[in-house]
């Protein structure tokens, strides 16, 4: 890079973001382009600042400096392995490809293994009997309708997984990762009845309150966990909702923590952009689609 006057190096640290991220024992002020990309970082606990970019070394600490009562630098080249190395994970074979998961695959093989038998479905079926296992085909069929609405999202950019095995047999039903961020998405299925989203709690035909929301921000919570443990820099998911087959929808006004939609609604998440890199969404979809990676989630 060639040499700058004073005020091309003050303008090129003013670009830079520095935002603080707090996981794990660690506590870093990082410096980022105006298009995410993170350049360097400064531990908020000894002053050592990284520099991840050499082309941006100076804006970097003096961005940073400013941020650190006390810095000791450290200049490294493009691409070198940070000093507490990242965890790693097993190549990924066919039986750890997540990406290989239809919608709804959890609960197909939870119907496949556990469920009545043909002969017991014909029966309910011909004296329209209700079974215990009515919910659970209900549920797949939401996961399904809800997956054909997201993968359509691939041509825009975006990567789709679906049926997430996580610890105590229970599974994220989709997850969207592109360069609007990533989403944890949570499908309700409730055919021709009304929905009414409050803060905390959802009532289904003005029934009893269910827990979805909060339930979703603490899947997203957990999906965050997984994927900066593996990725090395903070990730920010969106826990959604999707309800499926209701005759109505509403929603407070003051829910804004987590995005309410009918299955048709969610290609409004496509045109998002402006949040990952390239390389960040590589790298988070490398990790999120590796089964063993959500074994300890």
């Amino acid at each position: 890079m060639a040499a700058l006057s004073l005020r091309e190096r003050r303008g090129l640290v003013d670009a830079l973001r520095v935002t603080r991220w707090k996981r794990y024992g660690h506590d870093r002020l990082y410096a980022s382009l105006p298009d995410g990309t993170a350049v360097g970082w400064a531990d908020c606990k000894t002053g050592e600042i990284k520099v991840l970019n050499a082309e941006y070394r100076d804006a970097v600490i003096a961005a940073l400096t400013e941020h650190l009562p006390r810095v000791a630098v450290v200049a490294t080249s493009p691409g070198a392995p940070a000093p507490d190395r990242l965890p790693s994970l097993p190549p990924l074979g066919p039986g750890d490809d997540l990406a290989l998961n239809s919608p709804g695959a959890a609960l197909r093989d939870l119907l496949d293994n556990s469920g009545p038998g043909p002969l017991a479905r014909v029966v309910a079926w011909v004296l329209r009997r209700p079974t215990e296992w009515d919910p659970w085909r209900q549920g797949l069929a939401g996961e399904r309708r809800v997956g054909a609405e997201l993968n359509r999202l691939k041509r825009q950019g975006w990567y789709v997984l679906h049926s997430i095995p996580l610890p105590r047999e229970v599974d994220i039903d989709h997850l969207l990762i592109g360069p609007g961020g990533v989403f944890s998405i949570n499908t309700k299925h409730h055919h021709k009845k009304s929905v009414w989203v409050g803060d905390d709690a959802v009532k289904v035909n003005h029934g009893k309150p269910q827990p979805y929301a909060r339930k979703s921000r603490s899947e997203a919570q957990r999906v965050e966990r997984v994927l900066e443990r593996y990725c090395g820099f903070p990730v920010s998911v969106e826990p959604v909702l999707v309800f499926v087959g209701v005759t109505d929808l509403r929603v407070v006004t003051t829910q804004l923590k987590v995005r309410v939609y009918q299955e048709r609604e969610v290609s409004a998440l496509g045109p998002l952009s402006g949040v990952l890199t390239t390389e960040q969404v590589e790298r988070i979809y490398s990790v999120a689609r590796h089964r063993q990676a959500w074994r300890g989630a």
